[in-house]
């Protein structure tokens, strides 16, 4: 469970923090992704894009930054977010003694990997375990053999956000690890870089996230994403949203 500087289970664990509005507390304005004729894909398309976000989240910090992830990448005009959960794989009784929390219906567990396929573009939120993508998000991926035989996915644009139990305890290397589930599927990784302008050297708050995405530091559980991590993600969200739509009127 995220030895190493990883997760670490918490009995004093939070409910997720909801999704707020447009608030940002990077010192300066991010930059956006280039936009000439984006404003058109939809209409080239006949529909609005497609921005799917797939998470894993056992105590609710990766949870929170999907939902502000997704207010962000809804604020893009022409684009369409679908938030889903993917399937948890540990028993109800295990879930139990480790003091989970019961996962909110509201978001909906992916039924099938196949569902990649409508989207235009993926951001997968995963936390932690020894530097790499937690247990659960790697079932999921190796649920999508058939996709990956078919090259179903290849062309998609897919980013990550991750959440570690210390500031040493994988931001960069979770997102790093993952990246060749993207290469096999031949997706196109998209990182944040240093769009996030100012908030990206801000040195006096303890802040995760890294160039490859959004991140937070979960402590040992009791620690909520601080509002620079949630406005991170949402960042992210936007930026992932915009590459998109280009991605898609240029297709």
């Amino acid at each position: 469970m995220g030895k190493g500087g990883g997760c670490v289970p918490s009995k004093r664990r939070q409910p997720p923090a909801a999704a707020p509005s447009s608030a940002s507390a990077a010192a300066a304005a991010p930059r956006e992704a280039p936009d000439e004729e984006v404003t058109a894909a939809a209409a080239v398309t006949g529909r609005k894009v497609r921005l799917y976000i797939v998470f894993y989240s056992m105590y609710g910090h990766v949870e929170s930054l999907a939902r502000r992830a997704a207010a962000g990448a809804g604020a893009v005009d022409g684009v369409e977010v679908v938030l889903r959960r993917v399937p948890e794989t540990l028993p109800p009784e295990v879930l139990e003694k480790m003091q989970a929390p019961t996962k909110d219906p509201a978001v909906p567990v992916i039924a099938s990997a196949a569902y990649l396929q409508e989207a235009d573009g993926v951001l997968f939120g995963f936390p932690t375990r020894y530097g790499a993508m937690a247990a659960q998000m790697k079932a999921f991926f190796d649920s999508t053999g058939s996709l990956w035989e078919g090259q179903k996915l290849a062309g998609k644009p897919a980013g990550f956000f991750v959440s570690t139990g210390t500031q040493g305890g994988g931001q960069e290397t979770t997102a790093w690890t993952a990246i060749t589930q993207l290469v096999h599927h031949g997706m196109l990784f998209v990182p944040i870089g240093y769009t996030f302008g100012a908030g990206m050297f801000n040195m006096d708050d303890i802040r995760g996230g890294s160039p490859y995405g959004a991140g937070v530091f979960a402590g040992d559980g009791s620690r909520q994403p601080s509002e620079t991590e949630l406005a991170l993600a949402e960042h992210q969200g936007k930026y992932m949203a915009s590459i998109v739509k280009k991605l898609a009127h240029h297709a």
